[in-house]
């Protein structure tokens, strides 16, 4: 169930003092082909944003290079610390956090294991060369939040494609990230695994950063508290869902005609 008090909202903590991500003039070119093009873009803590566009728009592109992945111009900041340019490890312990549109976990090992590996990459390597005693608090924290402990001694490739996804955002959890990009967290997920994924989606985005990127309008319309909409490589518009749907630019670009929009 999501926490009444940390339920996202339009605007996050925005004026508060808290996390945020601020991207300006970012631009991403491929020997000519350019997939970013002067993104502007502010996330605070305690706003799900849900960034949508057609397929092109350059959504995964814009989070590849957030976390250092591809090379880009212009400036990311993590509550004023500038990020573009550093390796895509120092981005990752500075607190951001991504995930991919396949899960990005180890199979071979049990829930608790790749809980386990995660949290001591963010340890000091001397920190890691010691033994650990017992589970650390964070892992059982995160266990409990994404909704494994049951399983947390099964094999990670025994699990549902659904719960896979859930594990790689426990793997974030604890690496302590409190900025996380998710790259399609629904995406062949069953109808129940949406929604308890839209709660867990809704509880992390009351106290952290997050941005989805997402191509399923109905959970997008269900879940989002404000929408970030991408088209040709650049942000066409941006507001709460019913500011986003009612955009004439949008409604021609990404959503069809005016009386084929949706609405919440």
């Amino acid at each position: 169930m999501t926490d009444p008090h940390r339920t996202p909202k339009l605007g996050g903590n925005a004026g508060r003092v808290s996390q945020y991500l601020e991207i300006r003039g970012l631009t991403v070119d491929f020997g000519g082909f350019t997939a970013n093009r002067d993104v502007d873009l502010t996330l605070f803590q305690g706003d799900l944003r849900f960034l949508i566009g057609p397929n092109g728009a350059g959504k995964t592109t814009l989070i590849d290079a957030v976390t250092g992945l591809v090379p880009a111009t212009g400036s990311v900041t993590k509550s004023g610390i500038e990020l573009l340019g550093k390796k895509s490890h120092h981005i990752a312990r500075a607190g951001v956090g991504r995930t991919f549109q396949t899960p990005s976990v180890f199979e071979q090992l049990t829930v608790l294991q790749n809980l386990d590996i995660a949290c001591g990459a963010a340890r000091p390597l001397r920190s890691r060369l010691r033994a650990r005693h017992g589970v650390p608090a964070i892992v059982e924290q995160a266990l409990e939040t994404i909704g494994l402990t049951a399983v947390r001694d099964q094999l990670t490739g025994t699990l549902p494609h659904g719960r896979k996804k859930w594990l790689e955002i426990g793997m974030l959890l604890v690496q302590n990230a409190d900025v996380l990009l998710l790259d399609e967290p629904v995406a062949g997920m069953s109808h129940e695994e949406r929604e308890l994924t839209g709660e867990l989606l809704r509880n992390l985005g009351g106290e952290r950063t997050v941005l989805v990127v997402e191509h399923d309008m109905d959970f997008m319309r269900t879940y989002a508290t404000s929408v970030t909409v991408m088209a040709r490589g650049g942000v066409l518009a941006q507001g709460s869902v019913a500011e986003v749907q009612a955009d004439p630019r949008v409604q021609e670009v990404y959503l069809g005609t005016a009386a084929e929009v949706p609405q919440c």
